[in-house]
């Protein structure tokens, strides 16, 4: 974990020489402007403690990341590679570290993701499932795209457990359950205003920046995740059946986190971010399973020379 926390420092030192201090965006929830207005009297005075966040919510997810899919065995033992992926992969983009909240909505879906998982085992996972559905309730409220994470938890449901309607409807319960408070707290206050509950929802291509580095950062995210994806599908028979139906459950994942950022997008790679978890999975598995290591070493090595290179050289942070 030191390594791991000195090599994350090494390939993110610019966000710190060059703090960026978030903005409010339309389709960011009434729940994120809060926590910009509760930092904002310190951030005036300390820039750094925006970058500081960051990081410490990357690092977090990371280790997190990492022990949820060793206790999960989704691997055939345990290792740091996850946490180290995911550390490479959001030094890709400039973007995908700075504080902001598709960053926060990472808390709550790994969140659910643990406890996807987990209701495998039980047999009475009534509580689980509506926390399943608390934490894209109270996603939404950070970002209100995030809602559309109904249908990861539908279909994780759909994977972990056969069907019982009264669960689908305790997920759903979940879910709302965060609106319906709000609904009484607006009424109550008298600022009752569906447009407060429900924002403007537009859905686009994003017109994102083209240049040679962002193509050399996709190539770096593409081949690892396809090659990480051979590994897993390669080995699926040799994987307890619980393991197999959470690789299920990772790549509906990544499908719908990789639809997010088309809802109210702002140009550019910010709102990725949310699909950085999945992909660090399937490349935790790119450095994990080949028989010669020749080919995750030179990856690991050209990955990074190519992020410092991105920093140092190319646009920079």
């Amino acid at each position: 974990m030191i390594i791991l926390t000195m090599f994350a420092l090494l390939v993110k030192l610019p966000m710190f020489l060059n703090p960026y201090i978030p903005v409010v965006h339309p389709k960011d929830g009434i729940l994120f402007h809060i926590i910009l207005r509760w930092l904002q009297p310190v951030g005036e005075n300390l820039p750094a403690i925006y970058p500081i966040l960051a990081f410490l919510f990357i690092m977090i997810q990371a280790f997190w990341l990492n022990g949820m899919m060793n206790t999960q065995r989704m691997m055939t033992r345990s290792t740091f590679l996850p946490a180290m992926s995911f550390i490479l992969v959001t030094s890709l983009f400039p973007e995908w570290n700075y504080f902001s909240a598709p960053l926060l909505v990472n808390f709550a879906l790994l969140f659910m993701l643990n406890l996807s998982f987990k209701i495998y085992h039980q047999t009475a996972g009534k509580s689980a499932i509506f926390n399943m559905g608390l934490a894209i309730g109270i996603a939404s409220f950070l970002f209100f795209p995030s809602v559309a994470f109904f249908l990861l938890a539908f279909f994780a449901l759909m994977i972990m457990r056969p069907f019982r309607f009264n669960e689908w409807l305790i997920c759903l319960l979940g879910i709302t359950a965060p609106f319906y408070f709000y609904i009484i707290y607006l009424v109550v206050a008298g600022n009752w205003d569906p447009q407060r509950l429900l924002p403007y929802v537009n859905i686009k291509l994003p017109s994102l920046i083209q240049s040679i580095w962002i193509a050399g950062s996709t190539l770096l995210l593409v081949i690892p995740f396809l090659v990480g994806g051979y590994f897993v599908q390669d080995n699926l028979r040799r994987m307890l059946i619980q393991v197999r139906k959470g690789w299920s459950v990772i790549l509906i994942y990544l499908l719908v986190a990789l639809l997010i950022p088309f809802v109210n997008n702002a140009n550019t790679f910010e709102n990725w971010v949310i699909a950085t978890l999945p992909i660090a999975a399937f490349h935790s598995c790119t450095y994990f399973y080949p028989l010669d290591k020749l080919f995750p070493l030179v990856l690991f090595w050209i990955t990074t020379a190519f992020i410092i290179s991105f920093q140092y050289l190319g646009p920079g942070w």
